[in-house]
Protein backbone atom coordinates (compact mmCIF):
# COMPACT_ATOMS: atom_id res chain seq x y z
CA UNK A 1 0.00 0.00 0.00
CA UNK A 2 1.11 3.33 -1.02
CA UNK A 3 2.33 6.28 1.59
CA UNK A 4 -1.25 8.27 0.36
CA UNK A 5 -3.28 5.11 0.25
CA UNK A 6 -2.58 4.77 3.98
CA UNK A 7 -3.25 8.20 4.63
CA UNK A 8 -6.56 7.82 3.03
CA UNK A 9 -7.38 4.64 5.38
CA UNK A 10 -6.96 6.92 8.26
CA UNK A 11 -8.97 9.30 7.21
CA UNK A 12 -11.75 7.13 6.39
CA UNK A 13 -11.58 5.97 10.10
CA UNK A 14 -12.77 9.15 11.09
CA UNK A 15 -14.49 11.47 8.42
CA UNK A 16 -14.09 15.02 8.51
CA UNK A 17 -15.47 18.12 6.67
CA UNK A 18 -13.16 19.89 4.39
CA UNK A 19 -14.13 23.13 2.80
CA UNK A 20 -12.83 23.29 -0.68
CA UNK A 21 -13.65 27.18 -2.27
CA UNK A 22 -11.97 26.64 -5.90
CA UNK A 23 -14.87 25.46 -7.42
CA UNK A 24 -14.42 27.70 -11.10
CA UNK A 25 -11.13 24.98 -11.31
CA UNK A 26 -11.91 21.96 -12.83
CA UNK A 27 -9.04 20.23 -10.88
CA UNK A 28 -11.22 21.04 -7.74
CA UNK A 29 -14.47 19.01 -9.01
CA UNK A 30 -12.57 15.94 -10.20
CA UNK A 31 -11.09 16.07 -7.37
CA UNK A 32 -14.10 16.44 -5.15
CA UNK A 33 -16.33 13.90 -7.08
CA UNK A 34 -12.90 11.18 -6.29
CA UNK A 35 -12.86 11.89 -2.58
CA UNK A 36 -16.58 11.40 -2.29
CA UNK A 37 -16.32 8.09 -4.17
CA UNK A 38 -13.66 7.11 -1.89
CA UNK A 39 -14.96 8.55 1.40
CA UNK A 40 -11.88 10.41 2.44
CA UNK A 41 -13.84 13.18 3.26
CA UNK A 42 -17.15 15.09 3.70
CA UNK A 43 -16.75 18.26 1.10
CA UNK A 44 -18.49 21.58 1.29
CA UNK A 45 -17.53 23.51 -2.56
CA UNK A 46 -18.45 27.63 -1.88
CA UNK A 47 -19.64 29.34 -4.66
CA UNK A 48 -22.59 29.36 -7.01
CA UNK A 49 -24.56 25.84 -6.99
CA UNK A 50 -26.30 26.39 -10.97
CA UNK A 51 -22.42 27.11 -11.77
CA UNK A 52 -20.82 24.19 -10.02
CA UNK A 53 -23.39 21.64 -11.43
CA UNK A 54 -22.75 22.80 -15.07
CA UNK A 55 -19.31 22.47 -14.47
CA UNK A 56 -19.67 19.00 -13.07
CA UNK A 57 -21.71 18.52 -16.08
CA UNK A 58 -19.50 18.63 -18.61
CA UNK A 59 -16.84 17.41 -16.81
CA UNK A 60 -19.18 14.25 -16.54
CA UNK A 61 -18.88 13.95 -12.89
CA UNK A 62 -21.91 13.19 -10.22
CA UNK A 63 -21.65 15.86 -7.38
CA UNK A 64 -25.26 15.55 -6.22
CA UNK A 65 -24.07 14.32 -2.71
CA UNK A 66 -21.65 16.95 -2.49
CA UNK A 67 -22.68 20.42 0.28
CA UNK A 68 -22.76 23.92 -1.97
CA UNK A 69 -22.67 26.60 0.06
CA UNK A 70 -23.29 30.05 -2.27
CA UNK A 71 -22.20 33.23 -0.28
CA UNK A 72 -24.81 35.18 -1.36
CA UNK A 73 -27.51 33.02 -0.80
CA UNK A 74 -26.72 31.39 2.91
CA UNK A 75 -28.79 32.31 5.59
CA UNK A 76 -25.19 32.40 7.42
CA UNK A 77 -24.11 35.27 5.72
CA UNK A 78 -25.14 37.56 8.47
CA UNK A 79 -23.69 34.82 11.21
CA UNK A 80 -20.29 34.87 9.44
CA UNK A 81 -20.13 38.59 8.54
CA UNK A 82 -20.70 39.05 12.43
CA UNK A 83 -17.61 36.05 13.16
CA UNK A 84 -14.82 38.29 10.81
CA UNK A 85 -16.07 41.55 12.06
CA UNK A 86 -15.87 40.41 15.66
CA UNK A 87 -12.36 38.97 15.12
CA UNK A 88 -10.87 41.44 12.95
CA UNK A 89 -12.44 44.70 14.37
CA UNK A 90 -9.44 46.13 15.95
CA UNK A 91 -7.76 46.26 12.84
CA UNK A 92 -10.17 48.69 10.99
CA UNK A 93 -12.65 45.92 10.19
CA UNK A 94 -16.46 47.04 9.59
CA UNK A 95 -19.40 45.22 9.24
CA UNK A 96 -20.08 46.47 5.76
CA UNK A 97 -16.40 45.55 4.79
CA UNK A 98 -16.36 41.92 6.22
CA UNK A 99 -19.93 41.34 4.01
CA UNK A 100 -18.08 42.62 1.10
CA UNK A 101 -15.14 40.62 1.80
CA UNK A 102 -17.45 37.56 2.14
CA UNK A 103 -19.23 37.78 -1.07
CA UNK A 104 -16.59 38.36 -3.12
CA UNK A 105 -13.50 35.86 -1.72
CA UNK A 106 -14.35 32.70 -1.26
CA UNK A 107 -11.05 31.76 0.60
CA UNK A 108 -11.70 33.88 3.37
CA UNK A 109 -15.68 32.50 3.32
CA UNK A 110 -13.86 29.00 3.74
CA UNK A 111 -11.76 29.99 6.63
CA UNK A 112 -14.57 32.08 8.27
CA UNK A 113 -16.36 28.44 8.02
CA UNK A 114 -13.75 26.82 10.00
CA UNK A 115 -13.40 29.21 12.34
CA UNK A 116 -17.23 28.87 12.80
CA UNK A 117 -16.86 25.19 13.79
CA UNK A 118 -19.05 24.22 10.25
CA UNK A 119 -16.01 22.50 8.91
CA UNK A 120 -12.79 21.07 10.16
CA UNK A 121 -10.15 22.30 7.45
CA UNK A 122 -9.78 24.17 4.21
CA UNK A 123 -7.28 23.41 1.59
CA UNK A 124 -6.80 26.17 -1.48
CA UNK A 125 -4.64 27.60 -3.71
CA UNK A 126 -4.96 25.48 -6.75
CA UNK A 127 -5.16 28.99 -8.96
CA UNK A 128 -4.48 31.30 -5.48
CA UNK A 129 -1.20 32.46 -4.37
CA UNK A 130 -0.06 30.85 -1.23
CA UNK A 131 -0.25 34.85 0.34
CA UNK A 132 -4.15 34.44 -0.73
CA UNK A 133 -4.41 31.36 1.42
CA UNK A 134 -2.01 32.19 4.39
CA UNK A 135 -3.53 35.83 5.15
CA UNK A 136 -6.85 35.00 6.02
CA UNK A 137 -5.66 31.90 8.12
CA UNK A 138 -3.57 33.99 9.63
CA UNK A 139 -5.84 36.94 10.42
CA UNK A 140 -8.62 34.73 11.62
CA UNK A 141 -7.48 31.47 12.68
CA UNK A 142 -4.57 33.09 14.53
CA UNK A 143 -1.26 30.58 15.15
CA UNK A 144 -1.69 27.19 17.50
CA UNK A 145 -1.20 27.64 20.91
CA UNK A 146 2.97 28.05 21.65
CA UNK A 147 3.51 28.70 18.08
CA UNK A 148 5.84 31.67 17.44
CA UNK A 149 6.04 31.18 13.35
CA UNK A 150 3.91 29.65 10.70
CA UNK A 151 6.05 27.88 8.07
CA UNK A 152 5.53 24.94 4.92
CA UNK A 153 6.12 21.92 3.90
CA UNK A 154 5.36 18.96 1.69
CA UNK A 155 5.35 15.45 2.42
CA UNK A 156 7.58 13.78 -0.49
CA UNK A 157 6.82 10.29 -1.60
CA UNK A 158 9.83 9.09 -3.97
CA UNK A 159 10.41 5.69 -5.13
CA UNK A 160 13.65 5.43 -3.28
CA UNK A 161 12.06 3.11 -0.25
CA UNK A 162 15.76 2.44 0.82
CA UNK A 163 15.82 6.08 1.49
CA UNK A 164 13.70 8.35 4.29
CA UNK A 165 11.22 6.69 5.93
CA UNK A 166 10.43 3.96 2.87
CA UNK A 167 10.91 6.40 0.80
CA UNK A 168 8.58 9.50 2.55
CA UNK A 169 10.23 12.31 3.66
CA UNK A 170 9.18 15.71 4.99
CA UNK A 171 10.95 18.95 3.20
CA UNK A 172 10.73 22.22 4.94
CA UNK A 173 10.77 25.13 4.46
CA UNK A 174 9.31 25.10 0.64
CA UNK A 175 6.61 27.29 0.30
CA UNK A 176 6.27 29.70 2.93
CA UNK A 177 9.32 31.95 4.41
CA UNK A 178 12.09 33.76 2.44
CA UNK A 179 14.77 33.94 4.28
CA UNK A 180 14.89 32.32 7.52
CA UNK A 181 17.11 33.18 10.44
CA UNK A 182 19.22 30.77 12.12
CA UNK A 183 16.32 31.08 15.07
CA UNK A 184 13.49 30.03 12.71
CA UNK A 185 15.26 27.37 10.96
CA UNK A 186 15.37 25.85 14.59
CA UNK A 187 11.61 26.55 14.84
CA UNK A 188 10.66 25.06 11.59
CA UNK A 189 12.82 21.66 12.66
CA UNK A 190 10.99 21.29 15.47
CA UNK A 191 7.85 21.81 13.88
CA UNK A 192 8.45 19.34 11.08
CA UNK A 193 9.62 17.04 13.73
CA UNK A 194 6.22 17.43 14.92
CA UNK A 195 4.66 16.54 11.36
CA UNK A 196 6.37 13.79 10.77
CA UNK A 197 4.87 11.99 13.65
CA UNK A 198 1.77 13.17 12.98
CA UNK A 199 1.76 12.04 9.23
CA UNK A 200 4.42 9.98 8.50
CA UNK A 201 6.07 7.73 11.05
CA UNK A 202 6.93 7.97 15.20
CA UNK A 203 10.98 8.49 14.33
CA UNK A 204 11.89 11.86 12.67
CA UNK A 205 15.98 12.26 11.72
CA UNK A 206 16.67 16.01 10.67
CA UNK A 207 18.69 16.98 8.26
CA UNK A 208 19.59 20.88 8.34
CA UNK A 209 20.93 20.99 4.69
CA UNK A 210 23.43 22.99 3.60
CA UNK A 211 26.06 23.09 0.12
CA UNK A 212 28.79 22.06 3.08
CA UNK A 213 29.38 19.39 5.39
CA UNK A 214 30.51 19.76 8.83
CA UNK A 215 32.48 22.88 7.85
CA UNK A 216 33.90 21.87 4.17
CA UNK A 217 32.85 24.93 2.81
CA UNK A 218 32.99 28.61 4.42
CA UNK A 219 30.05 31.31 4.22
CA UNK A 220 27.85 33.35 5.84
CA UNK A 221 25.13 30.61 4.41
CA UNK A 222 26.93 28.24 6.07
CA UNK A 223 27.34 29.90 9.22
CA UNK A 224 23.64 30.28 9.57
CA UNK A 225 22.52 27.07 9.39
CA UNK A 226 25.43 25.39 11.54
CA UNK A 227 24.11 27.98 13.98
CA UNK A 228 20.83 27.08 13.28
CA UNK A 229 21.99 23.26 14.51
CA UNK A 230 23.18 24.29 17.69
CA UNK A 231 20.40 26.14 18.52
CA UNK A 232 17.67 23.50 17.94
CA UNK A 233 20.40 20.36 19.71
CA UNK A 234 20.18 22.68 22.77
CA UNK A 235 16.42 23.31 22.62
CA UNK A 236 14.89 20.36 21.49
CA UNK A 237 17.77 17.73 23.10
CA UNK A 238 15.01 14.85 21.97
CA UNK A 239 15.23 15.35 18.84
CA UNK A 240 17.35 13.59 15.92
CA UNK A 241 19.17 16.40 14.80
CA UNK A 242 22.30 17.59 12.60
CA UNK A 243 24.03 19.77 10.32
CA UNK A 244 25.25 21.22 8.58
CA UNK A 245 24.66 18.84 5.98
CA UNK A 246 24.81 18.28 1.79
CA UNK A 247 22.03 16.57 0.81
CA UNK A 248 24.10 13.31 0.09
CA UNK A 249 25.94 13.31 3.79
CA UNK A 250 22.32 13.39 5.25
CA UNK A 251 20.80 10.69 2.69
CA UNK A 252 23.58 7.92 2.53
CA UNK A 253 24.98 6.26 5.11
CA UNK A 254 28.09 5.68 3.20
CA UNK A 255 28.42 9.15 1.92
CA UNK A 256 27.92 10.04 5.98
CA UNK A 257 30.53 8.20 6.98
CA UNK A 258 33.16 9.90 5.05
CA UNK A 259 31.65 13.57 4.97
CA UNK A 260 29.78 13.49 8.43
CA UNK A 261 31.98 10.71 10.45
CA UNK A 262 30.44 10.98 13.98
CA UNK A 263 26.55 12.38 12.99
CA UNK A 264 23.66 10.73 14.96
CA UNK A 265 21.92 10.86 11.45
CA UNK A 266 24.06 8.57 9.68
CA UNK A 267 22.59 9.49 6.34
CA UNK A 268 19.15 8.19 7.43
CA UNK A 269 17.32 11.72 7.52
CA UNK A 270 13.56 11.70 7.04
CA UNK A 271 12.75 15.31 7.58
CA UNK A 272 14.77 17.81 5.52
CA UNK A 273 15.15 21.21 6.46
CA UNK A 274 16.13 23.56 3.51
CA UNK A 275 18.26 27.15 4.13
CA UNK A 276 16.09 29.28 2.41
CA UNK A 277 13.02 29.13 0.23
CA UNK A 278 14.72 29.35 -3.26
CA UNK A 279 16.62 25.82 -2.55
CA UNK A 280 13.68 24.09 -0.99
CA UNK A 281 11.20 24.96 -3.20
CA UNK A 282 13.74 24.31 -6.31
CA UNK A 283 14.40 20.86 -3.92
CA UNK A 284 11.24 19.49 -4.04
CA UNK A 285 9.96 20.38 -7.80
CA UNK A 286 13.05 18.69 -8.72
CA UNK A 287 12.49 15.77 -6.81
CA UNK A 288 8.68 15.52 -8.10
CA UNK A 289 9.39 16.14 -11.89
CA UNK A 290 12.54 14.42 -12.61
CA UNK A 291 12.61 11.78 -9.42
CA UNK A 292 8.93 11.07 -10.72
CA UNK A 293 8.07 11.88 -6.55
CA UNK A 294 4.51 12.64 -5.46
CA UNK A 295 4.70 15.67 -3.48
CA UNK A 296 1.75 16.95 -1.05
CA UNK A 297 1.67 20.61 -0.17
CA UNK A 298 2.47 23.08 0.62
CA UNK A 299 1.10 21.76 3.50
CA UNK A 300 0.92 24.70 6.81
CA UNK A 301 2.46 24.18 10.51
CA UNK A 302 1.83 26.00 13.29
CA UNK A 303 -2.08 27.98 12.48
CA UNK A 304 -4.82 26.82 15.21
CA UNK A 305 -6.97 24.88 12.76
CA UNK A 306 -5.68 22.90 9.50
CA UNK A 307 -5.16 24.78 6.29
CA UNK A 308 -3.61 23.82 3.46
CA UNK A 309 -2.35 25.37 0.40
CA UNK A 310 -1.68 23.76 -3.02
CA UNK A 311 0.91 24.44 -5.63
CA UNK A 312 -0.73 26.34 -8.86
CA UNK A 313 0.39 23.36 -10.89
CA UNK A 314 -1.12 20.60 -8.88
CA UNK A 315 -2.96 17.87 -10.59
CA UNK A 316 -6.42 16.90 -9.31
CA UNK A 317 -4.64 13.73 -8.07
CA UNK A 318 -2.51 16.16 -5.75
CA UNK A 319 -5.51 17.73 -4.44
CA UNK A 320 -7.16 14.52 -3.34
CA UNK A 321 -4.11 13.52 -1.62
CA UNK A 322 -3.83 17.01 0.73
CA UNK A 323 -7.36 16.68 1.34
CA UNK A 324 -6.74 13.20 3.15
CA UNK A 325 -3.94 14.57 4.29
CA UNK A 326 -5.75 17.91 5.67
CA UNK A 327 -8.68 15.25 6.93
CA UNK A 328 -5.80 13.40 9.01
CA UNK A 329 -4.31 16.77 10.55
CA UNK A 330 -7.68 17.65 11.68
CA UNK A 331 -8.44 14.89 13.03
CA UNK A 332 -5.37 14.99 15.50
CA UNK A 333 -6.36 18.92 16.23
Amino acid sequence: MSYIDRIKERARLDKKTIVLPETTDKRTLIATAKIVEEGIADIILVGNEEKIMDGAGWLELDLTKVRMIDPTRTDRLEAYTDLLYETRKEKGMTPEKAKEILLTDPLTFGIVMVKAGHAHGMVAGACHPTADTLRPALQILKTAPGVSLVSAFFVVDTNARELGENGTFIFADCGLNQDPSSEQLATIAESSARSFKALIGPKPVIAMLSHSSKGSARHPLVDKVAEATRIAQERYPHLIIDGELQPDAALVPGVAKTKAPGSPLGGKANVMVFPNLDAGNIGYKLVQRLGGAQAYGPMLQGIAKPVNDLSRGCSWQDIVGVVALTAVQSQLS
